[in-house]
């Protein structure tokens, strides 16, 4: 989960600073306001449905809550400075990204006890992949707080002039890149399909881990991106889809795939289900788009990949009974239920997501949910984010034929190797 920074404004480094002193609660100022818990997330289409349920949470406990929306790359830099300066804000959303990296450097606050004693938090009742990207030696950081798949989304009004067949469950990846290739103009006004070579989860993972390859070994120890079955994958990934219907990488680099699809330059695009409200709120893909599973592999093999966020707080927080308190009930049955029914994304509380299908019924959304009937979850280690970056940035490489797609992929198993090795 990632793409939804592209729908979100830019702040100032001004704006920053105003935001990060506001979220103090360590200074004395801080202190004595103390009338609402801060908390702190990345996504504006999620804010409507948060306040509703912040607001029963007020309602029942007397408990303010003040939600901060910050821009996903500014969100880290303020999470960064606030716990190095003791300002964090009193709850805020983690990402498997840096989840492990909080936790190993004591900056969220430890839930275990909490949870052990809470009749309405039982870890049991979450996915366990997404649970257990907010463990650390045993020990529990942060509450889920829903999960996502990848769906197919494409462009009906493009295939209905072709005269063609909406992608379904029988399409195979190959089905995929012969509809793709016949959907994309020579002339460059229409291309078949868009991912663009940062496009991981919501991408070409989805792919190899189809075709039996990975990306990281289940121990966590060694790169699998320079195994043969991944090679072949992206090999099969660049030869039939990247070479043939995808627009250049540079167009791609300046135009996201939801931009290119929500335009009509796109015929087909992988999007995760937590762009279900952007494309819901957008005209033209209400009008004229709609969403299917995922291509499957020739043996009959689907996978989506998968992730989720969780709930965590402060360690040196001010306000930590307080925050637990909020965390306790956003987890609880309740709040995941109404998360779902609000359409703000499916739930992390396993059996609560059903009804997250009605939030958009002009879209297929049952094909997230089906989805998930075959899940892996986000590769990841404490330093993710070092080495997901320098694989996102040497895959360019590969697209725009600097170097071949098994260049790449060795050259980037090199460096996660080590990287893995200093961990």
């Amino acid at each position: 989960m990632r793409r939804w920074k592209q729908c979100l404004t830019m702040i100032t480094a001004g704006a920053l600073a105003v935001s990060l002193g506001a979220c103090g609660k360590g200074t004395e100022e801080g202190k004595a306001a103390g009338e609402a818990l801060t908390v702190s997330i990345w996504d504006n289409n999620q804010l409507p449905g948060l306040k509703e349920i912040v607001g029963d949470f007020t309602e029942k406990t007397g408990i303010a809550v003040e939600i901060q929306m910050v821009p996903w790359d500014q969100y880290w830099t303020l999470l960064e400075a606030g716990a190095q300066g003791g300002t964090l804000p009193d709850v805020f959303w983690m990402h498997s990204n840096y989840s492990q990296k909080f936790m190993s450097n004591d900056m969220l606050l430890d839930l275990t006890d909490k949870v052990a004693a809470s009749d309405v938090i039982e870890m049991d009742h979450y996915y366990e992949d997404i649970a257990g990207l907010y463990q650390f030696n045993g020990r529990i950081y942060g509450i889920p707080k829903d999960y996502d798949t990848i769906g197919l989304w494409y462009n009906k009004t493009m295939f209905d002039e072709a005269g063609m067949a909406y992608p379904d469950e029988t399409w195979t990846w190959q089905t995929m890149a012969e509809a793709a290739k016949k959907l994309t103009k020579e002339d460059g006004s229409q291309y078949g399909f868009a991912s663009p070579a940062s496009y991981n989860q919501d991408g070409y993972y989805n792919l190899i881990y189809s075709m039996g390859g990975s990306v990281l070994s289940e121990d966590k120890t060694k790169s699998c991106w320079d195994s043969p079955e991944t090679i072949k994958a992206m090999n099969w990934w660049y030869d039939n889809l990247v070479k043939e219907s995808m627009p250049s990488q540079q167009v791609m680099a300046e135009t996201s795939s939801d931009v290119l699809l929500g335009s009509g330059k796109a015929a087909m695009v992988m999007q995760g289900s937590w762009m279900v409200a952007a494309f819901r709120e957008n005209e033209y893909t209400a009008a004229n788009c709609d969403v299917a599973v995922l291509p499957k592999a020739e043996d009959g093999t689907r996978i989506s990949i998968y992730n989720g966020l969780g709930w965590a707080a402060a360690a040196d927080g001010s306000h930590t009974e307080e925050a637990w308190k909020l965390l306790e009930y956003l987890g609880s049955e309740e709040a995941q239920k109404k998360q779902a029914e609000l359409g703000v994304t499916m739930s992390a509380f396993k059996g609560t997501s059903d009804t997250w299908v009605a939030c958009a019924p002009d879209f297929n959304l049952q094909a997230f949910l089906d989805m998930a009937e075959n899940m892996v979850i986000r590769p990841y280690t404490k330093n993710t984010k070092v080495w997901e970056d320098y694989s996102q940035e040497t895959m360019v490489k590969a697209y725009t034929g600097e170097m071949t797609m098994e260049e790449v992929c060795k050259d980037i198993a090199g460096y996660m190797n080590d990287q893995l090795a200093q961990e």
